[in-house]
């Protein structure tokens, strides 16, 4: 147990810690170098992160980020708007964003379905998905989910809910290995799944 000569470091240090892979020695080592910043840095610093939290918005049509209704990748008139691409999470938006090769547009989920830690397709941005399809204009849907059991679940789910309609179902090629995340997979092993990406009917 650390034994802090200052209550407000020791709450900082507290509330540093419950961050994600940052332990208490790294959340303590993080406080005591925002003691050393000029106060006006750390002021920004904090004021970021509570504007972020309090201000950030999500699309209304795909559910990415944004700073306004609608995101930039959905409101970019040069993008092709009859192709969506269904991922888990924002993450996933920007690892293939940052492969430069899928000029369409996105769908997020906000997770995968996975009965073991409760979550339905009603817990999902699927029904939205489903709505956009039956809008019209949409020609081809491209499952992007992580190649895990519970990805290729709700893949599977997604193609019942969509197989009605007169669009074009893929998947991404497995040059990302079972049991990947697409966050993780490096750009060039991801793009080419993304540019060589299969029906899906083959590999139901």
């Amino acid at each position: 147990m650390n034994n802090y000569s200052s209550k407000l470091l020791e709450e900082a240090v507290n509330e540093l810690s419950r961050l994600p892979g940052i332990g208490r020695k790294s959340a303590l080592r993080l406080a005591l170098h925002l003691l050393k910043q000029d106060p006006q840095q750390v002021d920004n610093f904090g004021n970021s992160i509570i504007r972020m939290r309090n201000e950030i918005l999500h699309c209304k049509i795909c559910h990415n980020i944004s700073d306004t209704d609608i995101c930039e990748i959905c409101a970019n008139p040069k993008r092709d708007q009859s192709i969506l691409c269904v991922v888990e999470d924002i993450r996933d938006v920007m690892a293939i964003e940052n492969t430069s090769q899928f000029l369409g547009l996105y769908h997020i989920l906000g997770g995968i379905i996975s009965p073991m830690d409760g979550i339905g397709p009603q817990d999902l941005n699927i029904q939205s998905l489903v709505d956009r399809v039956k809008e019209g204009g949409i020609k081809e849907v491209i499952m992007a989910l992580s190649t895990t059991i519970e990805g290729d679940t709700t893949n599977f789910y997604i193609y019942k809910q969509l197989k009605e309609f007169d669009i074009q179902i893929t998947t991404i090629a497995r040059g990302i290995s079972i049991g990947d995340e697409i966050e993780y997979a490096d750009e060039v092993t991801l793009g080419r799944s993304i540019l060589n990406r299969l029906p899906y009917q083959s590999n139901v």
